[in-house]
C-alpha cells in the first residue's frame, strides 16, 4: 500500500443520497469553502455526492452542510471523511464536465474542453464552481431552451435572472440577442461568480446582491429557477416583477413534477396563464404569460 502525505492529499466529504434527492442538493446546500460533485452509476441507481474543502480544517463545515441539506431534504445521509491524492482531483473531476448541446442554439462548454461554433450556436463558457448552474441539471437546461424559443420569437425584451447563481442563464439569454439583462441572488459569492462568468464570456450584465422580498424592476422576461416552495411563497412578488402586456413571459423551474401542479396553481391565482411547460426527468418546468395566449 502506498501512503499518501497530508501535503499531498485532500480531505473528501462523500454521502450516498437518492439520485433525486442529489439533484436538488446542490441547488440548496451552503456550497462556500468547498466545491461539491457528484457521481450517479445509472445501471445500480447508487448516487455519490463529495465535497472537497477549499481550506484546511474545512471537512467539519463540508460534512455539517451536507447533513443540513439532507435534512431539509427528508433524506438520511452518513458522510464520510476520506483523503484524495491531490495529483488525482486536480483533473479526475474534470471527467464529468463536457461541451453540451443544450438546446437549439445554446451550447455550455467547460473551459478546458474546445468547441468550434456552428453557425446560429451561442456559445457558454462556464467552468464548475461554487455557485449552482453549470447546464448540466435538468431545470436549468429547461429554462435556458424557454431562452432559446422567446428570443426567436422577440429579442427585444428584457429580461431578469431571479436567484442567478452562477449568472448561466443570465449569460444565455444575452448570448441569444436579449440586450437589457439583469440579475441578482442572495447570495455576494454567487454575484462574484456570475459577474467573472459574464466577463469570461463578454457578456455586459448587471448582477445584483437582492432577494425575493419585494417587487423589483418590472421585466418582460422574467426567469425563477428556485425551489418549489420558495416560489410559492413568494408568487405575489414574482409575479409583480412580470411587466404588464401580452408578450411578457414568466419561466418557473426548479420544480419537482409531483410539485408542479401546486405552483402553477399559485400562479394561475395571480393572473397568469400556463402556455407550455417542459419535463426533464423528474423536474417540470413551466412557461406563463397574462391572459389567454393568442
Amino acid at each position: 500500500m502506498t501512503m499518501t502525505s497530508a501535503d499531498d492529499s485532500v480531505p473528501c466529504v462523500t454521502a450516498t443520497l437518492p439520485p433525486e434527492a442529489a439533484g436538488v442538493l446542490f441547488e440548496i446546500i451552503d456550497s462556500d469553502g468547498f466545491t461539491p460533485t457528484s457521481w450517479h452509476d445509472v445501471e445500480s441507481g447508487v448516487c455519490r455526492v463529495s465535497l472537497f474543502p477549499d481550506e484546511p480544517g474545512g471537512a467539519a463545515r463540508a460534512q455539517s452542510a451536507l447533513l443540513a441539506a439532507a435534512a431539509l431534504l427528508g433524506v438520511t445521509a452518513e458522510p464520510e471523511v476520506t483523503a484524495v491524492a491531490r495529483a488525482d482531483w486536480s483533473e479526475s473531476w474534470k471527467r464529468f464536465f463536457h461541451v453540451e448541446k443544450i438546446s437549439e442554439r445554446v451550447v455550455v462548454r467547460p473551459s478546458w474542453e474546445p468547441h468550434s461554433a456552428r453557425p446560429g450556436e451561442r456559445v457558454i463558457t462556464l467552468d464548475p464552481g461554487l455557485s449552482f448552474g453549470t447546464g448540466k441539471h435538468a431545470t436549468t437546461q429547461a429554462c435556458l431552451c424557454f431562452l432559446d424559443l422567446l428570443a426567436a420569437e422577440n429579442p427585444r425584451r428584457s429580461v431578469l435572472d431571479m436567484g442567478c447563481g452562477s449568472g448561466i442563464l443570465a449569460i444565455g439569454a444575452k448570448l441569444l440577442g436579449f440586450e437589457d439583462v439583469r440579475g441578482f441572488d442572495n447570495d455576494p459569492d454567487c454575484i462574484r461568480v456570475s459577474v467573472e462568468n459574464a466577463t469570461v464570456n463578454g457578456a455586459a450584465i448587471l448582477f445584483e446582491v437582492d432577494d425575493l422580498s419585494h417587487k423589483h424592476e418590472p421585466a418582460e422576461v422574467v426567469v425563477a429557477n428556485i425551489l418549489a416552495p420558495v416560489l410559492i411563497g413568494f408568487a405575489a412578488n414574482v409575479t409583480g416583477s412580470l411587466a404588464a402586456g401580452a408578450h411578457s413571459r414568466l419561466v418557473l423551474s426548479g420544480i419537482l413534477d409531483t410539485q408542479y401542479g401546486a405552483v402553477r396553481a399559485t400562479y394561475e391565482a395571480q393572473g397568469l396563464v400556463e402556455i407550455d411547460s417542459l419535463l426533464i426527468g423528474e423536474w417540470r418546468s413551466g412557461l406563463f404569460g397574462r391572459g389567454r395566449p393568442a
